[in-house]
């Protein structure tokens, strides 16, 4: 896969995405429309009769994140081949802006047998986790969560992939045979030829991987423009605007690529299953005005009937607005779940349950649906059927309604756990109306 110049006509799309779990789907999505692109977001392996012709970018959403890595493989490399027969010119893997790993994978794995199959041996593949929009930044290789080090950030308490190092570098090597370099500060702020003549001579010595430090937008730009003809980059959501960027200029915007979902009528709801410390304060603003319900995944366990007792409670609230139903709860009260069920098990307990929920809140009527956490949004979107979504405006950075593919047609917005304002319960339904 080349990349030819930019051209104010686009047949075939130039960039496909292959992303380890939804809510970093959709992130990369809305990044992309923000830029002015057509983007078309698909949950699972693309049919290969999807029509492409209107679209400039694919988003393959996977759910490959925690699942062992063979699988991930095995899911992302079906994915990268749909693509490819789409005539897509760059593929893109996209993980979260926090690195979002165990020692064993998924993101090296994933990567190699990317690399084996599309890549010239040769070749160096750069590594770009930082996305300054969300306050992930790289210096020197290190990894910050807004001015925090990743390893003390709220990601250390992570129930499936608590993060431990800040290092990248080292966190990909523990992952990977392929030697791995870096591209510092210094070297972005000399601009496109010399990173171009960096990643020439980090090649030629043999490296193979090569983590980029991220302070600014204006380094994504100097980035996207130096890899523009690279077959695979990885990263997070924030190179993809770097790389549109550089593939825009010279094309004219158009103001219907951006628009919002249209208009859904019925009643609107939450599904929260991110642990994290931004979805508690989301949780806590909303329920300052509107009610409520928790489940529990050791409930489940004994047999209670906690999705008759949501939907009881939906049943009663929807009328007057939007509701929220979430497994969301303190580091130890997810502990000491994790300790009677398994960490294993009380995920899968938690996911199915709000899931069904998620199926029964449409049976009620709901066509406006926000889900917060990745594992969660990919257990809702399968068991809601729905296939692809057309991204819509973005209400925060990395965070867009999707109009789905579904009959009845619903706007969903699906949230990855430590993204948006306090207050994003309450305000994102006036982005959809």
């Amino acid at each position: 896969m080349t990349s030819p110049a930019p051209t104010t006509e686009m047949n075939v799309p130039w960039l496909g995405v292959i992303a380890d779990d939804f809510t970093g789907a959709s992130d990369v999505a809305g990044t992309l429309a923000g830029a002015g692109m057509r983007v078309v977001q698909v949950f699972g392996i693309p049919a290969p009769s999807m029509q492409t012709h209107d679209v400039d970018c694919i988003v393959v959403s996977l759910k490959t994140r925690n699942v062992p890595s063979a699988a991930a493989v095995e899911q992302s490399l079906a994915a990268a081949r749909a693509l490819n027969s789409y005539g897509v010119q760059q593929l893109y893997f996209k993980y979260c802006s926090t690195f979002d790993s165990t020692p064993e994978g998924n993101i090296g794995p994933v990567a190699d047998a990317l690399r084996q199959e599309f890549v010239p041996a040769s070749q160096i593949t750069v590594v770009a986790p930082g996305t300054p929009a969300l306050r992930r930044t790289v210096y020197n290789g290190v990894l910050f969560a807004g001015a925090d080090l990743l390893q003390e950030s709220s990601m250390r308490h992570h129930p499936l992939t608590p993060m431990t190092d800040s290092s990248v570098p080292r966190l990909l090597q523990a992952q990977t045979e392929y030697p791995v370099g870096q591209i510092n500060y210094d070297e972005l702020e000399a601009g496109v030829p010399a990173v171009r003549s960096r990643l020439q001579d980090l090649s030629s010595q043999g490296t193979r991987y090569v983590v980029v430090d991220t302070l600014s937008d204006r380094h994504l730009g100097t980035l996207g423009a130096a890899v523009l003809d690279h077959p695979l980059v990885t990263g997070g959501s924030g190179l993809v605007g770097g790389l549109a960027k550089a593939r825009g200029r010279g094309l004219q915007p158009q103001s219907d690529l951006t628009a919002r979902p249209r208009p859904t009528s019925g009643s609107s709801a939450i599904i929260a299953g991110s642990c994290s410390e931004r979805t508690n304060e989301q949780i806590e603003a909303f329920r300052q005005s509107r009610p409520c319900f928790r489940i529990d995944p050791v409930a489940i366990a004994q047999g209670h009937n906690v999705l008759a007792d949501a939907l009881d409670f939906a049943r009663e609230h929807l009328p007057d607005g939007p509701v929220l139903i979430h497994s969301t709860a303190s580091p130890h009260e997810v502990s000491e779940a994790q300790g009677h069920l398994g960490r294993a098990r009380a995920a899968e307990l938690t996911e199915h349950c709000l899931a069904a929920i998620a199926e029964g809140l449409v049976g009620l009527g709901c066509r406006q649906l926000i889900v917060a956490g990745g594992e969660t949004s990919g257990a809702v979107v399968h068991r809601l059927g729905v296939t692809t979504a057309h991204v819509g405006k973005e209400v925060s950075p990395g965070v867009p309604w999707l109009r789905t593919d579904t009959d009845p047609e619903m706007a969903i917005l699906l949230k990855s756990g430590n993204l948006g304002e306090p207050g994003l319960f309450l305000d994102a339904w006036e982005h959809v109306r």
